[in-house]
């Protein structure tokens, strides 16, 4: 299982969100093998994306190897939570719009 602490590099996340943009929503999820987020989401002035799927791509961007949706928790204590952390702004049913430290 990784650690959420792996992703450090918001410049990984951010290269996420611009392949989501790049690919759209559907094409963006069924390629990195994810479905559609159920609580949690990225939020930019741009946008909305899927909190988990954004993660498990941008560790694929800082260590080369993506993750899959099996492969690790989309919720608070998880990848909505590191996204946070890394001071990305969250809504969903559990963390409302909230930005990490």
């Amino acid at each position: 299982m990784p650690r959420y602490s792996d992703l450090t590099d918001r410049w990984a996340v951010d290269a996420a969100l611009a392949e989501f943009d790049r690919l759209g929503r559907d094409a963006f999820l069924h390629q990195h093998g994810f479905g559609r987020a159920r609580d949690y989401m990225l939020v930019t002035e741009t946008g909305r994306y899927d909190s988990k799927a954004i993660f498990g791509a941008a560790i694929g961007y800082q260590h080369c190897t993506p993750l899959g949706a099996a492969e690790f928790s989309g919720g608070r204590a998880g990848a909505a939570g590191r996204l946070a952390e890394l001071a990305y702004t969250m809504m969903g049913t559990n963390l409302s719009a909230a930005a990490g430290s």
